[in-house]
């Protein structure tokens, strides 16, 4: 079971804390449980009802009405919402609803309703992205159980595949070929999956290699293929070993690739006359752009 500070709840639900003070003092909606030293604390069944009351209330709803109704009438009401005409804000809230209840039917309803009615591009940016970005801090701070996450990613998991299985299979001899990995410990795999699908809908002959690689695995993946470029995110130092000595040691046993970096790992990187040897992506967007040039030449 999850434990939520009145932060947590603000953070998730995008309801100030003295907003949610208000609606406990005032209507009851919500009752945090208190430790010994009387500070106060909410759990998994507090975060579903707020999350409910923030939907609702975004839906024109007024909060004096949302109070007067049971938990049943609540449920109705928000079951009857179309996933595609939601805001982007109560989109996000459903999202976290749905994991917050590990209900995969109402997660991937949103989702398809997203993709059928804008693509599965600017689903994954203009929805997967900011859900996930809502949940990061949470994540870091541990205040949300394992079981959560694991359940979130690999639904998301899943639906890059099942897309990525929809693309055509690039030519091999009528396309750049990049190689994709991610080194041991990189935590960073969804990204990773994305930006192969990102490369494949461009033509692009990406090659994912999956996490976990050490650097004699990759330069075998290199002699097998002779791809001229590679790309792998560093968000994390790799135990004591800075980013630095980590990209020096690929360019050393990769000599005739092209690194194609990002993660804070890689931005924080001085490249002093290595231009011709790497090149960082700042951002998604900044890839999108340099992968549609690279599918142009």
């Amino acid at each position: 079971m999850a434990v939520y500070s009145i932060s947590d709840l603000a953070k998730l639900s995008g309801i100030k804390p003295h907003t949610i003070r208000a609606w406990e003092s005032r209507y009851g909606l919500i009752s945090p449980r208190r430790t010994a030293t009387n500070i106060r604390y909410y759990e998994d069944d507090d975060l579903k009802n707020l999350l409910g009351i923030a939907l609702l209330k975004r839906n024109g709803i007024r909060i004096s009405k949302i109070a007067k109704m049971s938990d049943s009438e609540r449920a109705e009401k928000i079951s009857s919402f179309g996933s595609a005409s939601l805001q982007a804000e109560t989109q996000l809230d459903a999202l976290t609803l749905s994991m917050v209840e590990l209900d995969e039917y109402k997660f991937g309803h949103i989702l398809r309703a997203n993709i059928d009615q804008v693509g599965f591009e600017a689903t994954m940016l203009d929805v997967i992205y900011p859900f996930l970005d809502k949940l990061s801090l949470l994540w870091l701070s541990g205040s949300l159980v394992p079981s959560q996450e694991a359940f979130i990613s690999q639904l998301i998991r899943q639906k890059i595949h099942s897309a990525l299985d929809a693309l055509p299979l690039p030519e091999p001899t009528n396309s750049t070929t990049v190689l994709i990995y991610l080194r041991e410990n990189e935590q960073q795999e969804l990204t990773a999956l994305f930006v192969h699908y990102l490369m494949r809908k461009r033509g692009i002959r990406s090659i994912y290699l999956g996490p976990d690689q050490n650097i004699t695995d990759l330069v075998d993946a290199y002699r097998l293929t002779r791809a001229p470029y590679i790309f792998t995110i560093l968000s994390q130092p790799e135990g004591e070993e800075s980013g630095e000595v980590y990209i020096d040691q690929l360019i050393q046993h990769l000599p005739e690739c092209k690194l194609l970096l990002t993660g804070y790992q890689a931005v924080l990187y001085r490249t002093p006359n290595k231009e011709d040897r790497i090149k960082v992506i700042g951002s998604l967007a900044d890839g999108i752009r340099f992968f549609d040039e690279l599918s142009e030449g």
